[in-house]
């Protein structure tokens, strides 16, 4: 490993022009962060950072990229079901060549974008209980099968290098919940901004596995990893429940049988969602 003297307040985001580094960037930037922005697109908007355009499978100019950084956040990838040969190039070779390039450039932690569908075949479980945020890896598509190797390596690059590596297993990230099952599993844009600034400045080290989920009233997903990160989540999709239930409710937002069975949701069912043909970089 190279000569690092990192500063905490100069972080790599990977994935920079896709939608939740959009969501997230003007937010760290509010909170005295500068960043240099990785994507093979060009931004629709610089938020006044430095941008370097590049395929994540180049890890030599990563390593260049990430000289200096206090931490890395990676969020390129692929963030639908897809082709298992994009998948694995874009998800997990891109994962791995981002870890590299970090433990070749000295960076002390990286935050890792999972996501609920590393485990979406996991049961919904009872009113009132709550699923451990490493509860075991149960993939509902090839996407959450890349997530899950996105966690292992995440654990190697920690126990064989002393990186501190966090996975933040986000779940219905979007501006507000669009159905029933998103009443329990909705990620607000502001508080993803409070997930990640938690991780970015958290002490404790080594390895993690955190949910990423709002403070939903209806939510089955545990938050105990969060409070211990410091994680404050502050949004709850319960404001937008008498929109999505009741006789009023559009039929788009009814609960299907596969959202009350799994955490996964429809993406446990024989045809989940899959990416379009052209590949945004979150």
């Amino acid at each position: 490993m190279s000569i690092n003297h990192p500063d905490t307040k100069r972080i790599a985001v990977t994935g920079a022009a896709g939608s939740l580094a959009r969501d997230i960037i003007p937010r760290l930037a509010d909170a005295g962060y500068s960043m240099v922005c990785v994507d093979r697109t060009p931004p629709a908007e610089s938020f006044g950072q430095d941008w370097v355009l590049t395929e994540v499978a180049d890890t030599g100019t990563l390593v260049e990229a990430f000289r200096g950084c206090g931490a890395v956040i990676h969020l390129a990838g692929i963030p639908l079901e897809d082709d298992w040969d994009r998948i694995l190039s874009a998800n997990i070779d891109g994962t791995h060549s981002v870890l590299e390039a970090a433990h070749m450039a000295g960076v002390p932690r990286v935050i890792l974008a999972s996501s609920i569908h590393a485990a979406g075949f996991t049961p919904v479980p009872p009113a009132g209980d709550f699923i451990p945020d490493n509860t075991p890896v149960r993939p509902n598509t090839l996407y959450g099968v890349s997530k899950a190797a996105v966690e292992a390596l995440g654990s190697y690059y920690s126990d064989r290098f002393g990186m501190d590596v966090i996975c933040l297993r986000i779940a219905s990230r979007i501006d507000r919940p669009r159905d029933v099952r998103m009443l329990s599993t909705w990620l607000s844009p502001d508080d993803a901004a409070r997930l990640f600034t938690a991780a970015l400045t958290d002490s404790v080290k080594g390895f993690r596995i955190v949910w990423g989920v709002s403070a939903n009233t209806r939510s089955y997903l545990s938050p105990d990893a969060g409070a211990a990160l410091g994680y404050v989540p502050k949004d709850d999709a319960e404001r937008y429940a008498g929109d999505l239930t009741g006789p009023a409710a559009p039929a788009s937002a009814a609960e299907s049988d596969w959202d009350r069975q799994f955490i996964g949701g429809v993406f446990c069912s024989p045809r989940p969602p899959r990416q379009p043909s052209m590949h945004p970089s979150t």
